[in-house]
């Protein structure tokens, strides 16, 4: 038959036993010190009672009245008994000088020698001994009988040892009682701290609260999502390795870990610190960095009170811009497919004009619409031989078009095939111009003549790409000139989720190549409106810089 061997013990429970074992030893310790200190208390005691009993009996003058006569022991026998009977000692011995009793307990040992030293007696000093006489061990006193100055006899008392034993041996068993009390209250009050204890590690032992923290720790650098803990006071207290990544924090100038420091204190943008203190819980909301789009999800820890929150960060930069580029894609489907309506119509009437019999009609009105899509075509090409760029603003003039507002490229546009480096790749030239155009087109949808301009050209010796939109639209209030550029601003009614984060999307990316970007007054010969303008280097990044400039923008 196979026993079940245990499984090692809790940690609540190794530390109740350590500590119940521990409150034995010292309360076994002190009961053991206290009876060792008792019985020598005890046996002081006894030696004054003693000796205060025999100075009583030898100043008594009855007693050398006895002394004085033919039989001393007819009268000091009685006396002395009704001194043990008074005093609480065992024995009241009145002896000649010689050592020979005349008094005694028991009546046989009358007459006998005493068994003790009487020397110190004898030269005229009171002393105390343990020794072991007639009636066993005793602790005794003995002291000289004085007649003026002469010695006329000796006066020993003492109480057996075994008496003061049984003395200290009730206090022990009192104070025993005490310490099993104080014992089952200190095992009491460890069983109830343990049990607190056994609830917050439940009850796990020592060895797997080890590998629970091992396995916490592999798993905090092993995610590639951030992780922040903040304390009540919006100090971080733990943060991971993707977290310092995703934020780019990690020591500060001097030196010193970010870990204990507080989150406004972390350089982080105003809209993301805001939701970080924030003491409501925060869901999937977006926040720009530097060189990030950040999805942040904070949840406050509670138990009765604040007692910090859980901040959950994840990189979605790389799916914003794919999600940009789906929706430049959907809008190309979009345009297309309408192109493709407008080119069955158009050749339907070709058709038509052919089976009326008037073919050359036909063939004019075919020319015309090819030479009119060559030619946008040619003029893109030619101004902005780059080739995303050229297919960007192709595709958002069909898309302008399909919602009334008329695109140009400006005819100072000059942008050659292989002017821009590989340090500024075409995902973020689709993002910044992109943005910009939706930006105008939103602004100048629905006025008296829609129309946006696009600028895409070289300046500055050929060291800096200039891409500059216009629009026809309202302009931007100058109250909003310092928030135009802020996530989440939008002059538009609230609509799906994204709407203001284009050109908070521009600014990043136009601050992560160095650039500069600024909004300025449009024209009003040409209907007013807003330009915005980005400088992106072409050669080594300069210093960001993100200029606004009140009076337009939509």
């Amino acid at each position: 038959m196979r026993f079940p061997v245990p499984g090692p013990r809790s940690l609540a429970g190794q530390l109740f036993a350590m500590q119940a074992v521990l409150i034995a030893v010292v309360v076994a310790g002190y009961a053991l010190f206290t009876y060792v200190s008792d019985r020598g208390q005890a046996e002081e005691a006894a030696e004054r009672q003693a000796t205060a009993v025999t100075r009583s009996v030898a100043d008594s003058p009855s007693v050398r009245e006895a002394i004085r006569t033919a039989d001393p022991s007819a009268g000091l026998q009685p006396y002395a008994l009704a001194v043990v009977r008074d005093t609480d000692v065992d024995f009241v011995t009145v002896m000649d000088p010689r050592g020979i009793r005349w008094t005694h307990p028991d009546p046989d040992q009358i007459g006998l020698t005493f068994q003790g030293n009487t020397a110190p007696a004898l030269q005229g000093r009171t002393f105390t001994e343990t020794y072991t006489g007639t009636l066993g061990p005793s602790v005794r006193a003995v002291t000289p009988i004085l007649d003026g100055d002469r010695i006329v006899g000796l006066v020993s008392a003492g109480i057996r040892v075994d008496v003061i034993s049984r003395r200290a041996q009730g206090q022990l068993t009192a104070l025993l009682a005490v310490a099993a009390g104080a014992l089952g209250l200190g095992a009491i009050g460890t069983y109830v701290i343990n049990a607190r204890l056994r609830r917050h590690t439940h009850g796990m032992n020592a060895a797997e609260l080890s590998h629970m923290h091992d396995y916490h720790q592999a798993a905090l650098h092993a995610v590639r999502e951030g992780l922040l803990m903040l304390d009540g006071q919006y100090r971080v207290a733990l943060i991971n390795d993707g977290g310092r990544e995703l934020l780019g924090v990690n020591r500060d100038e001097d030196g010193e870990d970010v870990v204990g420091r507080s989150v406004a204190s972390l350089d982080l943008p105003a809209p993301l610190t805001g939701a970080l203190l924030a003491s409501e819980p925060r869901v999937d909301e977006v926040h720009l960095t530097a060189d990030r789009v950040l999805v942040v999800n904070t949840s406050p820890v509670t138990g009765g009170q604040r007692r910090g929150s859980v901040v959950t960060l994840r990189d979605v930069t790389e799916l914003q811009s794919l999600t940009g580029e789906l929706d430049s894609e959907r809008g190309f489907t979009q345009a297309l497919r309408s192109q493709a309506h407008e080119a069955a119509n158009r050749l339907h009437t070709v058709v038509s004009l052919i089976e009326l019999g008037r073919a050359e009609e036909a063939v004019d009105f075919a020319t015309a619409e090819l030479e009119l899509a060559q030619a946008l075509t040619d003029q893109v090409v030619a101004a902005v031989s780059e080739p995303v760029l050229a297919a960007l603003l192709l595709g958002k003039t069909a898309q302008a078009n399909e919602r009334g507002v008329e695109l140009l490229v400006s005819p100072d546009s000059r942008l050659d095939d292989g002017l821009l480096p590989d340090s500024l790749p075409a995902r973020d030239l689709v993002t910044i111009l992109g943005n910009l155009i939706d930006n105008a087109v939103d602004a100048a949808q629905g006025g008296v003549r829609p129309r946006v301009t696009v600028t895409a050209l070289t300046g500055d010796g050929g060291s800096v790409l200039v891409l500059r939109v216009s629009d026809t639209g309202p302009g931007v209030d100058p109250d909003h000139a310092e928030a135009v550029f802020r996530r989440g601003f939008s002059t538009k009614p609230s609509g799906p989720d994204g709407r203001g984060l284009g050109l908070a999307l521009v600014r990043q990316a136009v601050a992560r190549h160095g650039g500069t970007l600024s909004v300025t007054s449009g024209d009003s010969g040409d209907g007013g409106g807003a330009v915005f303008e980005a400088r992106l280097p072409l050669g080594e990044a300069s210093d960001t810089r993100v200029t606004r400039v009140a009076g337009g923008a939509g």
